[in-house]
C-alpha cells in the first residue's frame, strides 16, 4: 500500500481563542526589532504589555518569580507567506521553516521576553518584537533546565555570522 504519511485530513482546522492583548508602543512592522533580543542589544529596551481578558486573572497566579516568559501570539498582520524568503541579515533564501519570518502558513509567533511585574491581569514585559494589538495565545514560564540549550547549533545563521563581510549585511 502506498499511503501518504500524513494522515492527518485536510479538513481538520483548529479554532484559537486568545486569552489576551498585547499593548506595544510598536504600531506599525517598520521599525519593530526583529527579535526581543536584537532590541535589546540596540538599546530599544521599550516596555510593553500583556492585558488578559477579564477572568483570566488567576491564570497569572505563582508567575512572579520567573524572569522571563515565552510568549506566543498571532501575526495579525501577515500576508500570507512564501516557500522561501531571504532573511533581513543573508543574501540567500533560505526555507521558511528555516527562517523567524513572520509571515508563516500559521501566523504564530513565539517570542522569550523579560518578565518585569505582573500586577492584576497585567504583566508588564521588557524588550519584545510583538506589535500593538497582537492576539496572545498562550503564556508559558521560562524554565532554565528543560529551556535551555547551551550546545545549540544555529545552521545557516552561525555561517553568517562568522562571514567576514558580516557588518555590511
Amino acid at each position: 500500500m502506498n499511503e501518504d504519511p500524513y494522515d492527518l485530513p485536510e479538513h481538520l482546522q483548529f479554532t484559537l481563542r486568545p486569552v489576551g492583548v498585547m499593548r506595544s508602543p510598536y504600531r506599525v512592522h517598520a521599525g519593530t526589532p526583529r527579535q526581543p533580543a536584537a532590541s535589546a542589544e540596540t538599546g530599544g529596551e521599550e516596555e510593553g504589555r500583556i492585558v488578559l481578558k477579564r477572568g483570566l486573572q488567576n491564570l497569572l497566579q505563582d508567575l512572579r518569580g520567573f524572569s522571563h516568559v515565552w510568549v506566543l501570539f498571532w501575526f495579525h498582520h501577515s500576508r500570507g507567506w512564501n516557500h522561501t524568503v531571504k532573511p533581513p541579515r543573508d543574501t540567500e533564501f533560505r526555507g521558511l521553516y528555516a527562517t523567524r519570518s513572520p509571515h508563516r502558513p500559521n501566523a504564530i509567533g513565539l517570542s522569550l521576553v523579560e518578565l518585569k511585574n505582573v500586577q492584576g491581569r497585567t504583566l508588564t514585559i521588557g524588550a519584545h518584537d510583538i506589535l500593538d494589538g497582537s492576539p496572545i495565545l498562550d503564556i508559558k514560564p521560562y524554565v532554565p533546565y528543560a529551556d535551555s540549550a547551551p550546545d545549540a547549533r544555529a545552521g545557516w545563521v552561525d555561517d553568517v555570522d562568522a562571514a567576514p563581510d558580516r557588518a555590511s549585511r
